[in-house]
């Protein structure tokens, strides 16, 4: 099974817990065995087309899914799914 590791402004949804292992053999499987596990949090990483929200980035082990075929990115049980909130800021 794969590894999620969820950001402290999403541990609400998984009781605390900073990594959740979640079946899947794409990443869209993973969110959505996710989302079982931790009901209400599919709703914080997905829009309403079914598209990571904007100001979220989902690295499969070190790369952004967004450059390996998003969603439908290949997850074997060995991988690690990291939730990373944006953050803008500048002077």
């Amino acid at each position: 099974m794969a590894l999620v590791r969820l950001p402290a402004s999403m541990r609400e949804f998984s009781k605390d817990k900073p990594e959740v292992r979640v079946a899947g053999a794409t990443v869209r499987e993973v969110v959505d065995d996710l989302e079982r596990q931790c009901p209400g949090l599919k709703a914080r990483l997905l829009d309403e087309h079914g598209a990571v929200r904007r100001y979220l980035n989902l690295f499969l082990n070190d790369e952004d899914v967004r450059f390996l075929g998003g969603l439908d990115a290949k997850v074997a049980a060995t991988d690690r799914v990291t939730i990373i909130p944006a953050i803008a800021g500048g002077a």
